[in-house]
């Protein structure tokens, strides 16, 4: 892929409307673990390799079990994610994926029994923003850097 202007350079007032989603969620109740979780997952299901290798640097440097980011992709077959965990993960996957079945009345239900609805609404809105953010990299082919 040729190299591609991003959003923020291309047009800074689009970008600043991806930045008010950041704004909110920085305000929500939303746990900052959570959100981690939220950002990986909706990328690794997105296939943006630039977010994913971004959040999981951000995710170690705040403390997150690197055990825990190894198993994500199979986080129904893990013990290392709480209720709470895997309510969150399987409303945002179901989020990511709505074009294949909707997000289904169990999830949705199970997720606001188990968070409540504020917690269910800035987990939606953080699965929202990241689904957008994965659009904008991918379209604008944002590749992770090599450290060397």
């Amino acid at each position: 892929m040729k190299k591609r202007q991003f959003l923020k350079d291309a047009d800074p007032a689009a970008f600043d409307v991806l930045l008010g989603f950041e704004r909110y969620l920085a305000k929500s109740p939303l746990d900052r673990k959570h959100a981690h979780l939220i950002k990986i997952r909706v990328s690794q299901l997105n296939g943006c390799s630039y977010c994913i290798d971004k959040h999981i640097d951000e995710a170690l440097k705040a403390g997150e079990d690197p055990r825990r980011i190894f198993v994500l992709a199979v986080w129904h077959d893990t013990p290392f994610f709480s209720d709470a965990e895997r309510a969150l993960l399987a409303l945002v996957e179901e989020i990511t994926t709505v074009y294949k079945h909707g997000v289904s009345d169990a999830v949705y239900d199970r997720a606001i029994q188990i968070l409540g609805q504020e917690y269910t609404t800035a987990t939606m809105m953080a699965a929202i923003a990241m689904n957008a953010w994965n659009r904008v990299g991918i379209t604008t082919g944002r590749e992770p850097q090599l450290i060397r």
